[in-house]
């Protein structure tokens, strides 16, 4: 095999940072909708990050203590240090071992180990960190990894927040040329608001780190502020969709042109949601699922029109379970095509896990005579499930003991037999 240069190893030029990247102001909120898909690849624990002081973190994280480091020998095994020192498991060491069978003994990669556990990554982190990038053992953790935690450190990032970079980065943080982005990053912490919400988008695009700020990421937010959306609506658009703003300045203002077209307001909230859609398909497709809903729905021109200015998200659902819906809600509920269209927010919910646990709830409360039979359907789809178990399952205990057990049980996608009706 090749000797692997030193300079390779501790990461090369600056073109390593997109090497694998894909294309995808303050105002204190957090993103949750979307979080809950899309956790971080590794967990990082609060309690082990490291007490790094911010006046010298180059001195603690090379001086503390590694919580293993490998014993003194005269042949250096590189697969059985990365079961044994570094915690990957079978068969992980056998694919991350080839990338470093030129180190001839444990020095560098116990001084990395050393680094990290400074820094607060845990023995799992750190083991998912070294299968999914085995070089990074072969940093220069002076030279390279230290100055990087403390430019980060100076601009206010905590060493919980540097851990978490360190996994979302992996092979870009033993890239010397990280540094030259730590202006980017301050640009990038004023415009999410918290140094949270620019790693939650970095996590959905790392490649945002690395786009061109003057030449791509400042037009298109020029061009949002020119759609009348505030500070905090564009940084929670660019919070869960942060590949918009690495997108071609020319292809990015065509996707506005497109989300207006649909007929959504700029400025309004839903302007958003119409870009978050239009950026996953081409012209031709939104042109496509548009006639799709007006098929699957009986829709006429001006009613799909309506209900994809009032719900552009439904774009993004598939022709499967929009027919689904559509017999659901025009067949099983008896709403008409009409109707729904004036209410299409209807259909940006899960079928199984609320539109029909909710139709049978209320059916059995009005079938029982616990609830007028002229309540709308739509208005008990709309509540969060607090509210819902609040105003409808919760007051009628006494009068329906099952109600909740039988209730849950259909949001798990059975049918109780008491809401079973003739």
């Amino acid at each position: 095999m090749p000797e692997v240069t030193e300079a390779a190893a501790d990461g090369g030029e600056v073109g390593e940072l997109g090497a694998d990247a894909g294309v995808e102001a303050g105002c204190g909120w957090s993103v949750d909708e979307e979080e809950d898909r899309l956790e971080p690849d590794t967990k990082l624990s609060r309690a082990s990050v490291f007490a790094t002081s911010h006046a010298s973190p180059v001195r603690h994280l090379l001086t503390a203590a590694a919580p293993a480091v490998s014993p003194i020998r005269t042949s250096f095994a590189v697969e059985e240090y990365l079961v044994s020192t570094c915690g990957l498991t079978r068969p992980q060491p056998v694919k991350a071992s080839a990338k470093l069978s030129h180190l001839k003994s444990p020095s560098k990669p116990d001084a990395v180990l050393t680094f990290l556990a400074g820094l607060g990554l845990s023995g799992a982190d750190v083991a998912a960190l070294i299968a999914k990038d085995p070089l990074f053992l072969c940093a220069k953790v002076e030279k390279t990894l230290a100055p990087n935690v403390a430019g980060l450190t100076g601009l206010g990032l905590s060493p919980y927040d540097i851990a978490r970079l360190v996994s979302l980065s992996r092979h870009r943080f033993r890239c010397r040329s990280i540094v030259s982005r730590l202006s980017d990053m301050h640009y990038y912490l004023t415009l999410f608001g918290s140094s949270d919400n620019v790693l939650r988008a970095l996590k959905r695009s790392f490649y945002l780190l690395t786009s061109d700020l003057e030449g791509v990421v400042k037009p298109n937010l020029a061009l949002l502020r020119e759609c009348e959306l505030g500070a905090c609506d564009i940084a929670k658009l660019c919070t869960s969709r942060p590949g918009l703003l690495s997108t071609n300045p020319e292809r990015f203002r065509g996707m506005v042109a497109c989300a207006k077209n649909m007929g959504v307001p700029c400025g309004s909230g839903m302007f958003g949601h119409a870009l978050h859609a239009v950026a996953c398909f081409s012209k031709e497709e939104i042109a496509a699922r548009v006639d799709c809903l007006k098929n699957t729905f009986m829709w006429t021109d001006a009613e799909v029109a309506i209900a994809v200015s009032k719900a552009p998200l439904m774009l993004t659902r598939s022709k499967e379970s929009m027919q689904r819906s559509s017999e659901f809600l025009i067949s099983e509920v008896g709403l008409e095509p009409a109707y729904i269209a004036r209410r299409p927010a209807v259909l940006t919910y899960s079928l199984e896990g609320r539109l029909r646990p909710r139709y049978y709830a209320v059916k059995f409360l009005k079938e029982n005579g616990l609830l007028n039979h002229d309540r709308d359907y739509y208005s008990p789809v709309l509540v969060s499930n607090n509210d819902f178990m609040k105003k409808y399952i919760c007051p009628h205990k006494e009068a329906a003991p099952h109600l909740a057990e039988d209730y849950a049980a259909a949001c798990r996608g059975e049918v109780p037999a008491r809401f079973i009706f003739a």
